[in-house]
């Protein structure tokens, strides 16, 4: 196991003034300095709540986040993310023509206001689900990307199996009311990370605040994007069962939270309780890049291979979120497998890295291989092997 600071420009400093008050105990006491204060997370008037960051992924507000509730329109989120997931891989065009059925014209709640027989882009109806909440434009593309409502659930339930959703469970596009149609606060929190970070192109709409279609212009229903600029998505929902819910997201000094507050009393509510959320979460916390990917972390010896030492580190960029002030505090513990032998290819995980501030793990990430190390010679792995012998030898008398 080992042991580094982080060596970033904005940590270093710190941990030479660590140092240097060591050494001046001698002279003087010191004064221990206070640490930035975490208060306990507010208590909303909701059902379920959740605080993640976007991009670690951190949670730091939760309450009764995996309970399964009704999501009500919140549902288009997985919606729009599976129109999203395929306008991305090229399978339909943004300019492609749907056909609008008389069911997707009928079903009722909120509307874009489609006809029947309309031939309407897939960019216009994806705009429809998201800013306007269509539930007939919801059934469109339903129609139009499995044939139907059902086979469509059984696709959003696929992906969200995939994204690791294990309290989900969709049976219609739209988030009308079934008994067996149910999310989480956590769910739903996990699902909008992914459509800010696999789709960004797509997240832009978002932030609309109104949309027209047939001459009928309608807001968007999340009354954040009037009041805070930092505020750029995601849903609404409400049913009698659901109560008034909101996805939201903020970006504030390169730092983006999600809240996602569920069973509120109402849109006044859902707006306020979310705002509590985000402005707790910028207010304690922030979200540093430790390192970028490929960083080369540590360099340990390699046995009979054409190389004698492997370049380790990690395959994507490492971000952790931590209360403000206190990176000073942050460690990483290199875990690396003993006794590493080639080959190996390029992308094998050799070892584990841990993150903590003090005592506190704040996150892992896996280490692995930034190169590849082919076999060497003969010669080569058989004084290699003589070698290794003395070496773990030796090592043993001192253990």
């Amino acid at each position: 196991m080992r042991f580094t600071p982080f060596l970033r420009g904005r940590l270093l400093p710190a941990l030479l003034v660590s140092l240097l008050l060591v050494a001046s105990q001698a002279v003087a006491q010191s004064i221990p300095q206070p640490q930035t204060m975490i208060p306990s997370p507010p208590q909303l008037a909701a059902s379920s709540w959740i605080l993640m960051d976007a991009d670690s992924g951190r949670v730091l507000a939760e309450h009764n986040s995996r309970e399964r509730l009704p999501p009500a329109s919140l549902t288009k989120l997985m919606t729009a993310y599976l129109v999203e997931r395929e306008l991305n891989q090229g399978n339909i065009s943004p300019d492609g023509l749907v056909p609008i059925s008389e069911k997707a014209w009928r079903t009722g709640g909120s509307k874009m206001f489609i006809e029947v027989g309309e031939q309407v882009p897939v960019s216009e109806l994806l705009h429809g689900i998201v800013i306007v909440s269509g539930n007939d434009a919801s059934v469109a593309m339903a129609e139009y990307l499995a044939g139907g409502e059902r086979p469509f659930a059984d696709l959003m339930n696929q992906h969200a199996t995939r994204l690791g959703m294990h309290d989900t469970n969709f049976v219609n596009p739209t988030g009308l009311p079934d008994e067996n149609h149910y999310s989480s606060a956590h769910d739903l929190a996990l699902l909008s990370q992914h459509i800010i970070n696999d789709y960004p192109e797509h997240y832009r709409m978002y932030r609309q605040k109104e949309f027209t279609y047939g001459g009928i212009e309608q807001p968007n229903r999340n009354r954040l994007l009037w009041r805070d600029a930092s505020v750029d998505g995601l849903k609404t929902g409400w049913t009698e069962e659901a109560g008034y819910c909101l996805v939201a997201s903020a970006e504030r000094d390169e730092m983006r939270l999600i809240s996602v507050v569920m069973g509120t009393a109402s849109d006044e509510a859902r707006a306020q309780e979310s705002q509590k959320l985000l402005s707790y979460g910028f207010r304690y916390y922030e979200t540093l890049n430790l390192y970028d990917a490929g960083a080369v972390l540590n360099t340990p010896r390699i046995w009979g291979g054409d190389k004698n030492e492997l370049r380790v580190g990690v395959d994507s960029s490492v971000v952790m979120t931590v209360p403000r002030a206190r990176d000073e505090e942050l460690t990483a513990k290199l875990d690396i497998q003993a006794d590493l032998t080639a080959p190996i290819a390029a992308g094998d995980r050799v070892g584990t890295m841990e993150v903590r501030q003090g005592e506190e793990l704040v996150g892992e990430r896996p280490l692995v291989a930034l190169e590849s190390i082919e076999e060497g010679g003969f010669f080569k792995r058989l004084i290699d092997q003589v070698q290794r012998f003395f070496t773990n030898l030796t090592r043993g008398w001192f253990d």
